[in-house]
């Protein structure tokens, strides 16, 4: 698959919308991957999460994975196709009452690796969140997947990191959003 034929796909299902958002970073941006539009199609997400493994898989040999790690609620779903993908079982952090990422219903095993993997980074605190969880653990990363990377690059972690889209919409600070200045409302997509 070439980048347009993913961006296709996210067109055909509305996942790629344009207008005024505040994303959860607190950022601005004219452009949100709305990645639970296409994510809700089965076919789309085994096609897209199985092309970010193959994409991996053809430029490092990552070694015996224990399962996948996502966070909730986003990385979910790419967490357990990647988990089909790789043959391996999926897990996932959720989000405590401060909002916080923890391990509640599953455990990483010291010594084992994991792959990351979410739907979209701007700032990629939810992966190093969820980086975090798995080193805290005893347990090492191998790699983070992502299907967009909408950070311009400046997302990075310690750890071989592998995105099907890169693309960066335009983001503001609110006190600099030109929307904002405009006073066009904005709206928050969630995922």
């Amino acid at each position: 698959m070439t980048d347009n034929d993913v961006l296709d796909i996210f067109k055909a299902t509305k996942a790629l919308l344009e207008g005024h958002f505040e994303l959860r970073s607190k950022l601005h941006s004219n452009r949100y991957f709305q990645c639970a539009e296409v994510l809700r199609w089965p076919h789309h997400a085994q096609t897209l999460c199985t092309e970010l493994v193959q994409r991996m898989k053809a430029t490092a040999d990552i070694g015996e994975i224990e399962g996948v790690i996502s966070p909730a609620l986003g990385g979910i779903i790419v967490g357990h196709e990647v988990a089909k993908a790789l043959g391996t079982q999926c897990i996932f952090a959720e989000k405590n009452a401060d909002g916080m990422l923890v391990m509640r219903r599953f455990k990483i095993i010291p010594g084992k690796r994991y792959v990351v993997a979410e739907d979209v980074i701007t700032r990629g605190g939810r992966v190093q969140e969820t980086i975090d969880i798995v080193k805290a653990a005893g347990g090492e990363v191998a790699a983070v997947l992502v299907l967009v990377d909408r950070s311009g690059g400046k997302a990075k972690f310690d750890y071989p990191t592998y995105a099907l889209l890169h693309i960066e919409p335009q983001v503001w600070e609110p006190a600099d959003c030109p929307m904002c200045k405009a006073n066009e409302p904005f709206v928050h997509p969630g995922s």
